[in-house]
């Protein structure tokens, strides 16, 4: 996550320095399925593509459930999170991940136990603030919690402090508000408006070390809060995917970006060799579990960036492409969407959070989930 923060704040400092030159050719894809999905957000300059990814993610789930677009603050679960990570900090001693990074399953854990707001009632954003910048308060709130650690015991009111610091940056977070008329507090918001159960979501992944079936605790910098992920054979988590689309199910999507198939100007992702044309049909590098496995273990494939997958299409030779949402705003000729080979998913995809609802009746016996 580190690495691929490092280029979002580039191309954040490019948009508000000058618009650099964009490649506006748009290759052309005939739709299978396209799923209702918000509009393009932009993180900016932090590291919280694990809460948009996700946050939209439930938006489609409203949009489909609900019946209404909503547009829900990443900022308000990004600052529960922050707490989270503090207190995890503390207890560990300081010996923890501490950082803007994260994933899929702390958005969807962060709604059922704080609840949700509208972005219009929580943005993050101080007066006068434009884009998102986390980069200075996450110094601070680090250094603070060093200072902490420095003097034993704990001061019992070590919190205080700390929230402080999250009030300045990102502002007071609601205990209620007003939404059409009447008044909730977030959890009751979350509950009653959203219809949100955090039991209708799973988390999947694909890696060769452990049992098939069984779920795992994900060995990845940014599972700080040490979520559990079903584990699935490869070539059973693309298909879930693609099954999962064409049932009316978005999936979030947890991936390496920072090789040379991510092409967010282009708006592709292609597993290729270096010496291939850049374009949709350009022949991709074989792939299989043995080797996404040592990419994993090698650290090449790491958990650089989570996006959401909205559905799939395929190119003028045949073949598949996910659609996939991005939060680095209007980026590319696809206004911020990126069309992923089957190819780059299967070799990078390091986890999903998607709806329990699109596993199969026999998935779900397999993975003994009720």
């Amino acid at each position: 996550m580190r690495k691929l923060f490092f280029i979002v704040a580039v191309m954040a400092s490019l948009v508000v320095a000058a618009q650099p030159p964009v490649d506006n050719f748009k290759e052309e894809f005939t739709s299978i399925k396209l799923l209702p999905a918000t509009s393009v957000k932009n993180q900016a300059r932090t590291g919280t593509c694990w809460c948009f990814s996700t946050t939209s993610l439930v938006e489609s789930e409203c949009m489909k459930n609900v019946k209404g677009e909503l547009d829900l603050s990443e900022m308000y679960t990004v600052r529960n999170i922050y707490i989270e990570k503090a207190r995890n900090y503390v207890l560990r001693q300081g010996k923890a991940q501490f950082g803007e990074g994260g994933l899929g399953h702390d958005m969807i854990r962060a709604m059922s136990l704080y609840g949700a707001v509208p972005d219009s009632v929580y943005s993050g954003l101080k007066p006068g603030q434009t884009m998102l910048d986390h980069g200075a308060m996450v110094g601070q709130l680090q250094q603070y919690l060093n200072d902490v650690l420095k003097k034993r015991p704990v001061a019992e009111n070590w919190l205080d402090g700390y929230v402080k610091i999250l009030d300045q940056n990102l502002g007071v977070a609601p205990t209620s508000f007003t939404y059409n008329g009447r008044t909730y507090t977030p959890q009751a918001f979350a509950k009653d408006v959203l219809k949100f159960n955090a039991d209708d979501y799973v988390n999947v992944t694909s890696f060769t070390h452990h049992p098939y079936y069984k779920p795992f605790i994900l060995e990845a910098p940014d599972n700080f809060a040490n979520g559990s992920f079903y584990n699935l054979p490869l070539r059973e988590m693309i298909d879930l995917v693609k099954d999962a689309v064409s049932k009316g199910y978005t999936v979030m999507w947890d991936a390496d970006v920072s090789n040379n198939g991510f092409n967010q100007r282009k708006g592709l992702a292609l597993y290729i060799n270096k010496s291939e044309p850049f374009a949709s049909d350009a022949k991709e590098e074989p792939w299989d579990a043995a080797k996404r496995q040592v990419l994993y273990e090698n650290l090449t494939t790491e958990d650089d960036h989570l996006m959401h997958i909205v559905g799939t299409e395929k190119s003028k030779d045949g073949k598949l492409f996910f659609i996939v949402k991005n939060s680095w705003g209007k980026e590319g000729p696809y206004d911020g969407y990126i069309n992923v080979s089957e190819s780059y998913f299967a070799i990078n995809t390091v986890s999903l959070v998607l709806p329990k609802a699109a596993l199969s009746k026999e998935l779900l016996a397999k993975l003994e989930i009720k």
